[in-house]
């Protein structure tokens, strides 16, 4: 619990700093930062990051919460809904249930293009990616970074990852390695400023 409020203490001194939000020391980076935490904590975490973006809303640092949990349920809803996607699951087997359920949400027709809407209707100065753990595997959280390079420029974007990131491979709910990506910033090593 103490660990939890000393990081979301630190993230917010970092992430209402105006070094961090003028993407200053990036070195040409794209301004992409993880934030790690230990899958236990998801429920403290969740809770902590509503707090971190109320308390960043008053200090006049708004917020886009993207989480992809919410995003899937409000796709598939729009799709027949989530009751259809548990019929086709019972019909299908379990590589056939994923391939269709990835058809849904195709990352560059489906997905982006959503993302993309909410990030030019938002006036937010930083992006929080959310809900990670909770979609995988039929969305990889690298598939996501990599996609959202070419849309999420404006603004810098944290992914909050139940899981490791060492600065090279991503490690869901630290059991799980996924494909590397070495192009974020791992937000636990940057200095407040």
């Amino acid at each position: 619990m103490v660990e939890i409020v000393k990081k979301f203490d630190d993230l917010y001194k970092k992430l209402s700093s105006s070094r961090f939000l003028r993407k200053d020391g990036l070195g040409g980076e794209i301004p992409f930062f993880i934030s790690p935490y230990k899958a236990e904590q998801e429920l403290k975490v969740a809770e902590s990051i509503q707090l971190l973006k109320k308390k960043l809303d008053t200090a006049g640092v708004p917020i886009l919460e993207i989480n992809l949990y919410d995003l899937v349920c409000e796709i598939l809803d729009e799709k027949g809904g989530v009751e259809r996607m548990f019929r086709v699951e019972k019909k299908k087997s379990k590589e056939k249930f994923l391939r269709a359920l990835q058809s849904s949400l195709n990352i560059h027709q489906v997905l982006m293009p959503r993302i993309e809407k909410k990030i030019l209707e938002s006036e937010a100065k930083i992006y929080f990616l959310t809900g990670v753990g909770l979609v995988y595997p039929f969305i990889r959280s690298h598939n996501v970074l990599n996609n959202l390079q070419n849309i999420a420029k404006e603004a810098p974007t944290v992914m909050f990852f139940p899981g490791d990131y060492d600065g090279h491979s991503l490690n869901l709910f630290g059991l799980l390695k996924d494909d590397n990506y070495y192009r974020a910033f791992n937000i636990d090593k940057i200095e407040a400023k």
